[in-house]
């Protein structure tokens, strides 16, 4: 199984589900990716990461990704308005981490706290799954996007270039609700 740029990755899909009900706003629902969301998670992935084309001077690695196969093979999760899915969340475990591959969240629905929740999300099936950090990494040229994960506890632990693409790589250490870090 390949990972956003095409390097081998985890190959094993993980078994992390929401905790407890869908989480609820004004008809906004969290659940699990079905393979017939496949087409409609590619175009929020278009939509949330095409303005970083041009910044980046070519398509950002998440939109080269074939949704069939990352919905069938990792634990993906969307987020819907309705029938319409607005979002995505996919995770990968890895070694005693967990791999937040990608968050993405549409426009139209940016701004309202979304991508913190599905953030959120990962960061409680790391912890159920009993990982001792969660990680992830991001284009060096969305700085926003770096801004954010800061503000949410993650700390830059490299930069590296795969294919092309310079990544920051981002990780946070977990904590029990006994506030220790899982052995």
């Amino acid at each position: 199984m390949r990972g956003r740029d095409g390097e081998q990755i985890h190959d094993a899909r993980p078994a992390c589900a929401p905790p407890g009900p869908a989480a609820a706003d004004d008809d906004l629902v969290i659940r699990g990716a079905k393979p017939e969301d496949a087409a409609a998670v590619t175009e929020v992935v278009m939509a949330a990461y095409g303005h970083y084309v041009e910044r980046l001077g070519r398509r950002p690695a998440p939109m080269l990704d074939d949704y069939e196969a990352v919905i069938r093979d990792h634990d993906a999760h969307v987020l819907a308005a309705g029938e319409r899915i607005v979002g995505l969340l996919v995770l990968i475990p890895q070694g005693q981490g967990l791999l937040l591959d990608n968050v993405a969240v549409h426009p139209d629905y940016q701004g309202r706290g979304w991508g913190r929740r599905l953030v959120a999300l990962a960061e409680a099936a790391a912890r159920r799954g009993g990982a001792a950090f969660i990680w992830l990494y991001t284009n060096e040229k969305m700085t926003e996007d770096i801004r954010l994960y800061t503000r949410l506890g993650y700390v830059e632990t490299e930069r590296v270039t795969v294919q092309g693409y310079r990544r920051v790589c981002m990780r946070k250490e977990l904590q029990d609700d006994a506030g220790s870090v899982p052995a």
